[in-house]
């Protein structure tokens, strides 16, 4: 009896394996995927390798990616550690930006008509402003797409610079300072996020203020032509000599609610503005996604978790490190992330 009990236990554990690594598969080697799904449901993963950028592209909801191709490569590119290449999806086109490590910030862009990148040009007005190699793009229904990056021009300190295109992603607008930190820089080593919907533009970033190295909110409600005072984010703070090089991540619905994901301490919360932070886990390196339905990633150690923040459950993806996820038009959760120097994947 005891053996019978003994199978049945194992046949469970081996289901419940299974059901947490599902579909797992790995592509070739590389680093700091990230994400994007356009308006036909075409998943989009971007990666990089030592100076290349790759681009994989899935037709069925991520359960393949056939199509790989070698975007371009960027001479002593930022990679590793958040840096890397960032990857946004609109309705005709898609865009790279990555950063080399003197500190311009290169474009791609890609026509969802021909399949062909094509390099644009710099995003920063002023070459070299971007040495820490840390930012993030976005994009709205309409091929306009948005940047926010660390940016130490004039005095060598970083504040938080934004620009836009303008002709479908062809040109950038005159590079904005949207914060620039009393205390004279803001927490160095911690990407900033954005998100926008129409005209609202938000940028999360931690700060440093007083010795606190907390996550702040900008936004803006003209699309970027000003922003409005930074609000914090969450009731805590975090006094702290060292930076965590962790920025967390934000997204914002079509009702321009903003939900964000971060970490104070070795704790991962989840907030709206205005309100307390709610403890989701112990861990690090989160990450947000689907506005909708709030998915969050997370580290803990080299476990890889999962939470809809809508339901109990919390899954495993694998073992590895910086954990991203999309919804898919399938309405399954899709996840990539780093392991044994390679990219891994999962539909969940």
């Amino acid at each position: 009896m005891k053996t019978f009990y003994k199978i049945i236990l194992l046949t469970f554990l081996i289901s419940c394996i299974n059901t947490t690594f599902a579909q797992q598969n790995k592509l070739l080697s590389g680093q700091q995927p990230q994400l994007s799904i356009d308006n036909s449901g075409i998943i989009r993963m971007v990666y990089g390798e030592d100076d290349k950028i790759y681009c994989a592209s899935s037709k069925d909801n991520g359960q393949s990616f056939p199509d790989i191709q070698l975007v371009a490569t960027v001479k002593d590119m930022h990679l590793g550690m958040s840096r890397g290449p960032q990857l946004a999806s609109s309705k005709n086109y898609s865009m790279i930006a990555a950063i080399d490590k003197k500190g311009s910030v290169h474009i791609f862009k890609l026509s969802h008509a021909t399949g062909k990148w094509m390099q644009t040009g710099l995003a920063n007005d002023i070459t070299n402003s971007a040495p820490e190699g840390l930012m993030n793009i976005a994009a709205d229904n309409n091929d306009n797409f948005f940047a926010v990056w660390l940016d130490t021009r004039a005095d060598k300190k970083n504040k938080i610079c934004f620009a836009k295109t303008t002709s479908q992603g062809h040109t950038w607008t005159a590079n904005k300072m949207a914060y620039i930190s009393p205390d004279k820089t803001v927490c160095e080593c911690c990407k900033p996020s954005i998100a926008v919907n129409g005209s609202k533009v938000f940028i999360q970033f931690r700060n440093w203020l007083n010795g606190s190295r907390d996550l702040y909110l900008l936004s803006s409600d003209n699309g970027g032509n000003t922003f409005n005072q930074p609000v914090k984010l969450g009731n805590g703070t975090w006094k702290l000599k060292g930076c965590p090089m962790d920025g967390g991540g934000l997204v914002v619905s079509e009702k321009n609610e903003v939900t964000t994901v971060w970490r104070r301490e070795d704790k991962i919360y989840y907030s709206k503005p205005g309100e307390p932070e709610i403890e989701i886990a112990t861990g690090r390196n989160c990450s947000i996604s689907n506005p909708r339905q709030p998915v969050i990633t997370w580290q803990q150690g080299d476990n890889l978790k999962i939470k809809d923040v809508n339901k109990g459950d919390i899954l495993e993806a694998g073992k590895g490190a910086f954990l991203k996820s999309i919804s898919t038009k399938d309405n399954k959760i899709f996840c990539a992330w780093e392991t044994d120097g390679h990219i891994a994947f999962a539909r969940m």
